[in-house]
């Protein structure tokens, strides 16, 4: 057995790393560290295909485009399982191993896409490791060897049965105390990376014996699914009938057929703004910064900043977040609340809980510059190749300026050509259409007009992206 199925999972929304990370654009798809997205790291791991199959990314309808593009970014091809529905990661990885069964994979290995692995051979070393379970029945999770006793993560206990470096799971435990971690870690647990490698047959029977019918669903959801060139859409009707439970309640703790590999790899869910600073290259006061930011008497904090320039004096223990739309300034032992603080907020209405400023669609994206009554400026960045659909508005117009590149526009009926300097008006119920012909990024102004401006007052009449 020498090749493995890497299935990604692509889900959440990281309200805890808060502004950077929010529903429209979670933390797998932002530049965390350095200049790629987790997801692109995750995917890069698996590049390696004397070891490795194609990547299967199981996501949502949401993500789906954003997993294409940043993997077209760095030259992957990937499969994308789209989950009709979110149902937590138990459902989510049976019909990923139930699809990569039928297409004849004999293990798979199940990724978070958001957590970051340093050391890309160490890992590979273990996946070729957990092979060994694998071959015999078994079901492989990674467990990191503790640096310090967190209490935001699950603890396995290895057993004595071992198959070459790979032992048998004596139990997981939950995430425990200060005082429990400490003793954890002088039993010689491993925190569980929620990481697995598996026959998906094993997966499959198991979770029928304890699941029946979240097992049911995913197979039915797989039989019935359609598929579109390297997408597979699973069936909507049947995926809802699975009950939303994460994988390590649904099968993890109750299977006796667990291995562990101890991970000679850095490991971290980069699950907190903590994290990153655990992470990051500190100074001599403990500080990690990022981006335009000046500090001074400050110690021990986090400060980034992904658009104004920001000051910070005479703190500690602080994190300090500031993007163009959202400010976050929290005590590091305050962090804990950041997820019901970005609730409150979104069940308040604030659009920034939830929608990053730059607004990422099939096409390319777009950005609010200014906003008032009866007006809204837009700044629309299309990709090479890109359309837009096409569409009209019952109450607003448009006028269109090109900054970059050369348009192609329709406008009831009529095909035009723009380029750099020239304009166009839109008027409110005109059927059109913006697409960019050429090989470089089309950058227009837009500058609606009207009693209304949200994106719902839209009427789609044609769409290369098959949206509705």
């Amino acid at each position: 057995m020498s090749s493995i199925t890497p299935v990604i999972l692509v889900g959440g929304s990281g309200k805890r790393l808060w502004p950077l990370s929010r529903e429209s654009m979670p933390k797998q798809f932002v530049p965390l560290l350095g200049t790629q997205s987790t997801f692109q790291q995750t995917l890069q791991r698996v590049a390696d295909r004397g070891l490795f199959a194609r990547p299967v990314i199981a996501t949502n309808d949401a993500y789906r485009f954003m997993a294409e593009q940043q993997a077209k970014e760095i030259g992957m091809e990937i499969e994308i399982l789209v989950e009709p529905s979110r149902r937590d990661s138990g459902p989510a990885m049976a019909a990923a191993a139930a699809y990569a069964r039928s297409q004849g994979a004999k293990a798979l290995l199940a990724l978070a896409s958001d957590h970051l692995v340093i050391g890309a051979e160490e890992f590979r070393a273990g996946c070729r490791e957990g092979l060994l379970a694998v071959g015999q029945g078994g079901i492989v999770t990674f467990g990191i060897p503790p640096t310090e006793p967190k209490t935001d993560y699950g603890y396995i206990r290895p057993g004595s049965q071992s198959i070459g470096p790979v032992q048998k799971v004596a139990a997981f435990v939950e995430k425990p105390n200060a005082q429990t971690a400490l003793r954890y870690i002088a039993e010689g647990l491993l925190w569980n990376s929620g990481n697995f490698l598996f026959p998906p047959d094993v997966l499959l029977s198991e979770m029928a014996r304890f699941e029946p019918a979240m097992a049911a669903a995913a197979e039915e959801a797989v039989a019935k699914a359609r598929k579109n060139g390297s997408t597979v859409f699973l069936d909507a009707d049947a995926f809802a009938k699975a009950p939303a439970k994460s994988i390590d309640y649904a099968v993890m703790e109750r299977t006796d057929k667990c291995w562990v590999v101890p991970a000679r790899f850095r490991w971290s869910d980069l699950g907190t703004w903590d994290a990153l600073l655990d992470i990051g290259e500190a100074d001599s006061a403990g500080n990690v910064t990022e981006g335009p930011v000046e500090i001074d008497h400050v110690r021990n904090s986090y400060v980034r900043s992904d658009g104004p320039l920001t000051a910070v004096i005479g703190v500690e223990e602080v994190v300090v977040v500031a993007m163009n739309d959202a400010v976050l300034v929290g005590h590091r032992d305050n962090l804990p609340r950041l997820k019901d603080v970005v609730q409150r907020m979104s069940d308040g209405k604030h659009k920034a809980a939830t929608e990053h400023a730059v607004m990422h669609r099939p096409w390319g994206s777009y950005q609010d510059i200014d906003r008032g009554e009866r007006f809204r400026a837009k700044r629309l960045s299309v990709n090479p190749k890109g359309k837009l659909s096409l569409q009209s508005h019952k109450r607003r117009a448009e006028h269109w300026v090109v900054v970059r590149g050369v348009a192609e526009v329709t406008l009831d009926g009529k095909i035009m050509t723009l380029h750099e300097n020239e304009s166009i008006y839109i008027p409110m119920g005109g059927i059109h259409r913006l697409a960019n012909p050429g090989e470089e990024q089309l950058e227009v102004v837009e500058v609606q007009t009207g009693d209304y401006l949200e994106e719902d007052d839209i009427i789609r009449y044609e769409d290369i992206y098959a949206r509705v």
